[in-house]
């Protein structure tokens, strides 16, 4: 019986808190000023969120245990889960120095494409003295320059990962050398081929220069449109707004996992196509 109350109230309290002013502005609006430095509603979500989740998970695991307690034992398996996902993509040698970043990752941004489904988050405001409203609460990664941190940390990241454990040379000859077997190919052909590697590599070397790009836009691409999304569901068919975003709720919870999860995979890929070399490299 508490289970089900725990669900009803869940599932339908946010839908108490949410407003009808619009959606969530494109920008991050600010909320105080620490010197010369802005504070944005999106910045005190991410800290309140991420301290939370340190909180929890302290709280839950306790102190490490080589017999592990119901919490530890949880958090265990949610790191053995991603570690059976990532480690075949970078392989055993780059698993654990580039284990930190990934789960990381994975863990921050899901908690807070999920920290805009709670009540408040984009909809408790006020109105300032142009009339225009604006939100003191807004999701972390609804704000592209907080995506943008997270792809630029990405990046930089995988730029070390690489030059530690490839060197410049590996580099090169990954990004512009012959990938062609001379020998069974020939040495005529196989010299032929070397222009159009070296015009592949250049194309390569412009598609890493717009990963962060990508990266950024597309997880911002879908937690800014889920946002709106959600609001607009509470004003599209008056009579029916403790309905009608229902579904959209449980939508935006599985996204919400799928893109924590998409951004996490694509820094493991991008990082295991240049350091992981199969078992015969180790």
């Amino acid at each position: 019986m508490f289970h089900k109350t725990f669900l009803l109230i869940f599932t339908f309290f946010p839908f108490l808190l949410r407003a009808a002013e619009g959606g969530v502005s494109l920008t991050a609006e600010k909320a105080f000023m620490i010197g010369d430095f802005p504070i944005t509603n999106s910045m005190i979500t991410s800290w309140v969120i991420s301290m939370f989740l340190i909180l929890a998970i302290r709280i839950v695991v306790g102190k490490a245990t080589l017999a592990p307690n119901k919490g530890q034992l949880f958090i265990e398996s949610i790191v053995g889960g991603l570690r059976d996902i990532v480690e075949p993509i970078v392989g055993k040698k780059l698993f654990f120095p580039s284990f930190w970043l990934l789960s990381g990752l994975f863990i921050f941004i899901l908690t807070q494409n999920w920290s805009g489904l709670l009540p408040g988050v984009g909809t408790i405001g006020y109105y300032d003295e142009h009339g225009n409203y604006s939100h003191l609460i807004r999701p972390g990664n609804a704000d592209l320059n907080m995506t943008l941190a997270l792809a630029a940390v990405a990046n930089i990241s995988w730029l070390y990962f690489i030059f530690k454990y490839e060197g410049l040379k590996s580099i090169l000859i990954h990004i512009f050398g012959n990938k062609a077997d001379k020998k069974e190919v020939g040495i005529y052909f196989f010299i032929g081929l070397i222009p159009i590697f070296i015009g592949v590599g250049l194309i390569e070397i412009i598609s890493i220069l717009f990963r962060p790009v990508s990266l950024s836009f597309r997880l911002f691409g879908n937690v800014f449109g889920g946002e709106n999304l959600l609001h607009k569901m509470f004003t599209l068919a008056p009579g029916f707004e403790w309905i009608l975003p229902v579904p959209f709720y449980f939508l935006e919870v599985l996204i919400g996992m799928v893109q924590a999860l998409v951004f996490m995979l694509l820094i493991a890929v991008f990082i295991g196509l240049m350091c992981n070399h199969g078992e015969e490299h180790h």
